[in-house]
């Protein structure tokens, strides 16, 4: 049994050696944009299940909710690096769109296959109530705050360019705060609480030693952060060359590349029967983007970019992660799930992004 999972896991390893090729592609061909970004893209697959084993041998040995917070964190790092070399690029629109995008795709995609996936293998799936009721009362904050700038917007009108840019930066400093607060109490204050469930406990022998597994994850955030890095260097022109929006390259490409690491880790997770680990990645990662990456991007824009990034999102976007948050809450609310509440949240992810696609050029617009 562990001999046939340990080939299928170097089976997979394998494609690691996608990595040097895109490195090598980038300086060797460096007008084949298009080759280059695909490239990049499957790359992030062997790396992200690289480091959902990393992970997982983490968990084993600090438990599902610290394990879900370093899973999300290191995964995220692709998500700061990608965003600071896009706002360097002059790509703001892009940057906010693989904001609501990460969010949209770890509440509806990540979480919706976990649920099918898991669903598949285990007639119901448990999780911690209190801690999914939490998480989900975090993502509403982070609603508010994405709706408050666009609010603005609407009454004062597209003059206000440095009154918003300037609200902007204050929402990202309570929003960081915020996030500390919320770790106090996840971590610390009510830890015990927020716990693994009883019918979840089942303890994985760590094989990897601590040391070991911290550094394969440090390097490979990493490499995740380079490929990145390669990815959005050839962003703009495969989008130009396919037609497509900045705003279904940020929200669709560039969140589904730039969390394959997090989805990875939760889908496995999920079929495991370990629930609680799966939404705990899911939404903490949203959490995070929303609380911690988007306030960080927002601060670092002052300094990076012709001009700073604002919190003022398009209206699809605002009625998205609505959407999302709420069907997200309605789902997680008893604690149970199964595959059919799976097909729900991956249908309404497949309805936006179909909109979003048939989206002209420049909704942003045609939307404020």
């Amino acid at each position: 049994m562990l001999a046939g999972t340990m080939l299928k896991i170097n089976r997979m390893y394998w494609f690691l050696a996608l990595v040097p090729l895109t490195i090598f592609a980038r300086f060797l061909f460096p007008a084949r944009h298009t080759l280059i970004f695909a490239c990049s893209c499957a790359s992030m697959i062997p790396l992200a299940r690289l480091l959902s084993d990393a992970t997982e041998q983490l968990a084993a040995r600090t438990g599902p909710t610290l394990g879900a917070l370093l899973n999300v964190t290191f995964g995220n790092a692709g998500e700061l690096v990608i965003g600071f070399f896009a706002m360097r690029e002059g790509l703001q629109q892009v940057v906010k769109a693989s904001i609501t995008g990460s969010i949209l795709v770890n509440l509806l995609l990540t979480l919706g296959v976990s649920m099918i996936a898991g669903g598949i293998r285990h007639k119901t799936l448990t999780f911690n109530v209190l801690a999914a009721r939490t998480q989900s009362t975090m993502m509403c904050l982070a609603a508010i705050a994405l709706i408050f700038p666009a609010a603005y917007h609407l009454l004062v009108g597209p003059g206000a360019a440095g009154p918003e840019s300037r609200l902007s930066l204050e929402f990202a400093v309570i929003l960081l705060v915020t996030y500390g607060l919320g770790l106090l109490f996840t971590l610390h204050t009510h830890r015990e609480l927020l716990a693994v469930g009883r019918s979840e406990r089942v303890e994985d022998k760590a094989v990897w030693s601590g040391p070991a597994a911290l550094g394969v994850l440090t390097v490979t955030a990493g490499f995740v952060g380079w490929l990145g890095e390669i990815l959005t260097s050839s962003l703009q022109p495969t989008a130009r060359a396919f037609g497509l929006s900045d705003l279904f390259v940020g929200l669709v490409v560039v969140a589904v590349a730039g969390n394959a690491a997090e989805s990875t880790s939760a889908i496995r997770a999920a079929m495991r029967n370990r629930m609680d680990l799966a939404a705990g990645i899911a939404i903490s990662s949203s959490i995070q983007i929303a609380l911690f990456v988007a306030p960080a991007l927002i601060i670092a824009s002052h300094w990076i970019g012709p001009r700073p990034v604002d919190l003022v999102f398009t209206s699809v976007e605002l009625i998205a992660v609505l959407i999302a948050i709420a069907i997200t809450t309605q789902v997680a609310g008893d604690g149970e799930s199964n595959w059919l509440e799976g097909i729900q949240l991956l249908v309404v992810y497949i309805l936006i992004a179909v909109t979003v696609f048939a989206l002209p050029a420049t909704p942003e617009a045609i939307l404020r």
